[in-house]
Formats: structure tokens, sequence, C-alpha cells
């Protein structure tokens, strides 16, 4: 854990982050970052913001009308950026570990990364499982602007945000009740669990 550290972000794609946010997947799947503190993922808090990069995504990585969507995020996007938006908070509901290509395989209609994307994560520290992170999604109210800071460079998973997130944002669930739980249930039973 970061010290010092009240809020935790968890870094991902901000085609993915759009794509929680829009309700369009209510999962995310982790194998860490290379600056990894433990040099694997792991969870490191129960209810996290999102925070959105642009450093590795590419659109040939997701499937399409997604690709679309990477391309309209990424215009407003330059890497001398002094702010990032914050836009969704997420709390973890499972944290399934996923270990075979055959289990990779069922969770392709559950998320917006082509075949190949999804197999280079699994097949990356081979050893490792991937986490699959299923996720009830808010979007916050006001999305709040918070500073890069250069602790928030390289390829890691977590980093520390700013306290006044706590305070400052009224949160609505992406989903309703009802549709959340029939996703759950979907990506549950493709999986046998």
């Amino acid at each position: 854990m970061y010290e010092g550290a009240q809020v935790m972000g968890l870094k991902e794609w901000a085609v993915a982050v759009d794509a929680l946010e829009r309700g369009d997947q209510i999962l995310i799947m982790r194998k860490g970052g290379i600056r990894e503190e433990t040099k694997d993922f792991r969870v490191e808090s129960e209810s996290f913001f999102l925070y959105p990069t642009y450093e590795h995504q590419r659109k040939e990585l997701v499937k399409q009308p997604f690709a679309f969507r990477l391309e309209e995020l990424a215009e407003g996007w330059s890497a001398e950026q002094t702010e990032v938006s914050i836009r969704i908070y997420a709390e973890l509901v499972e944290d399934i570990l996923i270990r075979t290509q055959e289990e990779l395989d069922k969770l392709r209609p559950f998320h917006i990364w082509t075949d190949r994307f999804s197999e280079e994560r699994l097949k990356w520290k081979r050893t490792k499982p991937l986490h699959l992170m299923l996720l009830r999604v808010y979007k916050l109210k006001d999305p709040v602007n918070v500073p890069v800071l250069p602790e928030y460079n390289g390829c890691k998973s977590w980093i520390g945000l700013p306290e006044e997130l706590l305070n400052s944002v009224e949160r609505v669930q992406v989903l309703s009740e009802e549709r959340f739980q029939s996703e759950l249930d979907k990506i549950k039973a493709a999986l046998n669990r």
C-alpha cells in the first residue's frame, strides 16, 4: 500500500474505463505492471477510483466499435497533460483467478478486448493467474480533475490519489441492480461458478 494514501486509484486504459462508465462491461483483467512492488498483481483495495491511462492502449487490441471510441478518447490527450479527469468509482465484487485459455475464451462476450490481447495478458508471466475483477461501478455526478503527478507514471496498477476525492463527489450506479446482477450471473455461469 502507498504510504499516506487514503484514496486508492487503479490505472486502466481509458477505453476500458469508458466501457465501464457506459455499462458495456463490468470487469477488468489484471496481471500487474512491470513496476509493481511485488512484481505480481494483487488487490490492494476493495474499492477505488479508476484512473484512465492512454500510454499502451491500441485500437487493434480492442473490438469494434470500441476501437472507434479509443480514437475519440485519445483525441484530447497528450503526454504533457497536467490533469486527468476521474469519472468513475468501483467496488470489487469478486476477484476470480483465470488460469487457462479455455476459461478465458468463455469470457469473450463480456469484455471489449480482442482475443489477441486477452491471450497476451494470460500468457504474460505464465505461472501467474490472470485476475478477473468483477466490479460494481459508480459514475461520479461531477468528474474530478486530479493533477498528473510523477509517481503516477509508469507500468504499475495502484496509485494513491488526493484525499479530496472522498468528500467531493456524489456517485450514481452505472447499472441498475437487476441489470448488474444479470451480467454478473452470466459471467459466473460461463465460468461454471
